[in-house]
This record gives structure tokens, C-alpha cells and sequence, in this order.
């Protein structure tokens, strides 16, 4: 049956796309098999509330946050990892399908698998299934994303030996510890990038009376957070407007601001990887030791962050490597080799549906 299945899987390759999306909070990433890594664009969709088209997706409408006028609309449609607006969601699925089929469009609609938090409930993985076959997909398989990061950053996920994997992306962190092809133990929680941006909002408000938008909250994010104090000083220049007065106004802000915003989020996080831990099978922790945490997601890039945690912790904290693309690389993985990580899945579907 499975040498059956197998030489399906093969001829219908000859006639359509593998793709692999990481369908993230702020940003989308989508691979394509024998091109690799196509798109990387922010999951943010601009919509003309006049007449209900989409006029920009991606980067192009991230550049209109916070400048478009009263009738246009720059959302994001997938909010703490899972979909919170359907019809805008199918929009930029499609618009990424189509995109990253370009000159390279098959005959029958592409084979998909997107990566998914931690916990998903049922009612979101057919939203997300949903709005792939929207999108024009022929077929849709969900995994997953601390198992889909373990597989991308080629930790040994089939063998009989634990590895945890904390994801932090732009809405959720998820914290999974993995073992015999499936997920062990694994916690979710909303304190990501997202959050830290919002900290960082936050403080500017409170000590300089500065209010600044989200995306400058994230330039500076990106370019001068850290957890721990170095010898380097590093500063940033925050532009927004004064609360008193109304009017422009520009300051620096250093890292020292920036780890006294987001250090409450950071304990958050270091307590779930903690409760994790905790609720762990003891031989699986004495593996977790031995091996270490990897880190995947953006959060990852944070200075000093798996020194922190190592500490915290007692237990070694690697960064994976481009942990940007991790879970990504891992749905790719999972499409070229369907069999082997079928139970692994969430949800599959081996039916043949055409697009509509």
C-alpha cells in the first residue's frame, strides 16, 4: 500500500508544485521544491473597504501601515498564529500560490503543507485548510511547528531520543519537546515578537512620553534588543509623538530601555519553557540535557537570549541555524518524503480536489 501510495505521489508530482508555508504572524515564508525559499513577505494584506479588493499583499502593503487613508485598510489576517479573517487570508494564500508558481505553473494545483502553533483546535486547521484550497491548492497537509522546525534544523525526530524546540515567531512561542517521529509535550503561549513590540510601545509611552507605531517599535526591536548588558552600548532613535504636546518629537532609546521594557515577557517566556520542562518524562529531559534546546523564529536573534536561558535553565540553549526558515524547511521536508511523516501530521488529506 505505502509502495503504492509512493508512485502516486510521484506521478502526480510530475503535473504539480510542492509547496511548503510557514503561515506566521508577521511573516509568511513559502518554499518550492527543487527552488527552494521563493517568498518571504510579511503576512500583512491592504484591502479597499469601498469596494473589497485586495490592492496590496506583503511587503508592499507593510509599507502602507499606519499612511494609507480612511477607505483603505492594512490588516493582519492571521493574528497569534491561526486565521482570524477567512476571506482575507484565502486572498494572500492565493496571491503567494500564484506568485510562487510563476513560470512554473503545472497542470494540477500545487501539493501544500503548511506549518501550524501548537494546540491548534480543529475548528483552525480546517480554517487553514480552508483557506490554502482557496488559495488554489490541490491537496493540504498541516504539521505542526515545533515539529516541523525540528525536522527543518535535521534534528533526529524518528529516533528514540527527546529534542525540544522553542519556536518564537511574531504572535506565539511555541515550546515542544519531540520524540519518536511526534510531539511529546508542548506548550503554547502569545508572548513573541508581537508582544515585545508592544512592550516597547509601552515604555516609550510611560518614561519619555513618546507614543511611536508598531513598526517602529520593530526597527528598534531588530536593531538594539537584548537580555543581557554588553560592553557596547547600543542605541536607536526613536521619531513618534509627544503626549503632551501633540506634536513630532524624536529621542534615543538604548538597549539598557529596551531589556527594561520586554524583561516581564522574557520571564514569561523563560517560565513556560520551565512548566514544559517540569511535565517532561524524566528520560526524555536526561536526552534534553545532553543534547540541548534549540531555538528557532525570529525571537531567536534576540542578543544574549540562549545565554539567558542556558542560565535560567542549566541546560544548554543553541540557536539554530537561519532559524528564520526553520519551520519552512521542515514542511519541505515532509512533502518529499509523505510516508514517513504522515503520522506526524495533524491533518491530511490524500484526496485529489480540484481547484475551484
Amino acid at each position: 500500500m505505502q509502495t503504492l501510495r509512493r508512485y502516486k505521489d510521484q506521478i502526480l508530482g510530475l503535473f504539480s508544485n510542492d509547496i511548503g508555508i510557514d503561515l506566521g504572524t508577521a511573516n509568511t515564508l513559502v518554499y518550492v521544491k527543487g527552488r527552494g525559499i521563493v517568498i518571504n513577505e510579511p503576512s500583512i494584506v491592504a484591502m479597499n473597504q469601498k469596494t473589497g479588493q485586495v490592492v496590496a499583499v506583503g511587503q508592499q502593503a507593510k509599507d502602507m501601515l499606519g499612511r494609507t487613508p480612511a477607505h483603505i485598510l492594512a490588516v493582519q489576517p492571521v493574528v497569534d498564529g491561526v486565521i482570524s479573517d477567512f476571506e482575507v487570508t484565502a486572498e494572500m494564500l492565493s496571491y503567494l500560490i500564484r506568485k510562487a508558481q510563476e513560470g512554473h505553473t503545472k497542470f494540477l494545483g500545487p501539493r501544500v503543507a503548511v506549518g501550524v502553533p501548537s494546540g491548534i483546535t480543529s475548528v483552525e486547521v480546517r480554517a487553514v485548510r480552508d483557506a490554502a484550497r482557496a488559495g488554489g491548492a490541490r491537496e493540504v497537509h498541516i504539521i505542526e511547528e515545533p515539529l516541523a522546525a525540528a525536522i527543518g534544523i535535521e534534528l533526529p525526530v524518528h529516533e528514540p531520543r527527546g529534542s525540544m524546540v522553542v519556536d518564537i515567531g511574531g504572535g506565539t512561542t511555541d515550546v515542544g519537546v519531540i520524540s519518536l517521529g511526534g510531539i511529546v509535550n508542548s506548550r503554547n503561549i502569545r508572548v513573541a515578537g508581537d508582544r515585545f513590540n508592544a512592550d516597547i510601545i509601552g515604555h516609550t509611552r510611560n518614561e519619555f512620553k513618546l507614543v511611536i507605531g508598531e513598526k517602529t517599535a520593530e526597527e528598534i526591536k531588530m536593531a538594539i534588543a537584548s537580555v543581557a548588558s554588553s560592553r557596547d552600548r547600543l542605541e536607536a532613535i526613536a521619531r513618534g509623538r509627544d503626549v503632551v504636546t501633540g506634536l513630532p518629537r524624536e529621542i534615543l532609546i538604548t538597549d539598557q530601555d529596551v531589556r527594561n521594557a520586554i524583561g516581564h515577557s522574557v520571564e514569561e517566556l523563560l517560565e513556560a519553557v520551565k512548566e514544559v520542562l517540569e511535565s517532561t518524562p524524566p528520560e526524555i529531559v536526561a536526552d534534553i540535557m545532553q543534547r540541548g534546546i534549540y531555538l528557532a523564529g525570529g525571537g531567536a536573534l534576540i542578543r544574549g537570549l540562549p545565554e539567558f536561558l542556558s542560565s535560567a535553565l542549566g541546560v544548554p540553549v543553541v540557536v539554530a541555524l537561519d532559524p528564520l526558515t526553520a519551520v519552512v524547511r521542515g514542511t519541505s521536508v515532509v512533502l518529499s518524503d509523505l510516508d514517513a511523516y504522515r503520522e506526524a501530521l495533524v491533518k491530511s488529506d490524500d484526496e485529489l480536489v480540484p481547484t475551484q
